[in-house]
């Protein structure tokens, strides 16, 4: 297929988004590269947004508009430019793109770009040994805060992976993780390997195995759980895609993030559902998501949960007692 930008067209507004967060950065090329991807993939708009911190002080509250205004119309130049040359190496696809620069702090102003969109993508500052110190606090803050799904790009992922690897844990968010994984394998034309891994706790004497649950118990248990959930998944694939994508469930003891981190070697994506219910989404992203999102050697979607409706007022109001 060749690559292009698409002219803007008028119904833009009512087509799908795939938001990209841009500074120059080689993780942030990296993330427009796959954003590219996903946008062709899908017939979405490609959404390039390029933020300017822009710092207030004490000292100086009132902000030079005019030289804001040059600074926002240099960095979408900037922007513009590296689409161009990332176009022109031959990332493959036509896609209608619209780049844009704003001010304000760039995890919040991608946060908010993201608002309504198919997915964002960002790019991760994993520099160095330590890749947890340097994942980025963009990265992170979009990961737990966006409504949207997240993907996370280590800077130039392997071009010759293949296949789709998600965690299932038996829980409401991994299967919400496993469909969107799924129609990212029949998208992609590949396949999906579904991991489900389980783990008893360390304890410091004997008195889990007396009150436990034996562990043939829990990994039947578990077995039983996802292969229900593949099977209404498939299903459901079978009645929406011509060629639905092949699946293999893999259910292993061990660390679950460590089993997903080695079953991605290879892969072209990692799909994981977040926690992120409640007021404090940061620290409800779930531990097994944010390693993954720190150590998987592929790009990670983070997938969140479902909005949930607004409680009716009846159920806000305190119950009375009736005599």
């Amino acid at each position: 297929m060749s690559q292009q930008i698409v002219p803007p067209r008028s119904s833009a507004e009512n087509r799908a988004r795939v938001v990209v967060g841009l500074d120059g950065s080689a993780g942030s090329r990296a993330a427009l590269e796959q954003a590219w991807l996903r946008a062709a993939r899908s017939g979405a708009v490609l959404d390039v947004v390029s933020v300017l911190p822009v710092q207030h002080v004490w000292s100086r509250p009132a902000p030079d508009v005019q030289r804001q205004d040059e600074a926002l119309a240099d960095t979408q130049i900037r922007a513009r430019a590296l689409v161009d040359e990332v176009v022109s190496e031959g990332v493959a696809g036509a896609v209608e793109v619209r780049v844009r620069a704003v001010p304000g702090s760039p995890a919040g102003a991608l946060v908010e770009a993201a608002e309504g969109a198919a997915a964002l993508v960002v790019g991760s500052r994993g520099r160095g040994a330590v890749r947890s110190a340097v994942l980025g606090s963009v990265a992170l803050h979009c990961v737990t805060h966006a409504r949207c799904p997240v993907e996370v790009v280590h800077a130039a992922p392997d071009q010759r992976a293949s296949g789709v690897v998600v965690g299932v844990d038996g829980s409401a968010e991994s299967f919400g993780a496993l469909r969107v994984a799924i129609g990212e394998a029949v998208a992609r034309g590949t396949t999906v390997r579904v991991v489900a891994a389980w783990e008893v706790g360390n304890m410091w004497s004997d008195m889990y195995a007396l009150t436990g649950p034996e562990k043939n118990s829990v990994r039947t248990r578990l077995q039983d759980a996802v292969a229900s959930a593949v099977a209404d998944a498939q299903q459901e694939a079978a009645d929406v895609h011509s060629r639905p994508p092949l699946l293999t469930i893999d259910v292993a003891e061990g660390p679950p993030s460590d089993l997903l981190v080695t079953a991605a070697e290879g892969a072209e994506l990692l799909v994981v559902g977040s926690r992120g219910h409640g007021a404090i989404r940061g620290l409800l992203l779930g531990s097994v998501a944010l390693r993954c999102v720190v150590h998987a050697p592929c790009p990670v979607l983070v997938v969140p949960p479902p909005r949930r409706a607004a409680p009716a007022e009846e159920e806000l109001a305190p119950a009375t007692a009736q005599t």
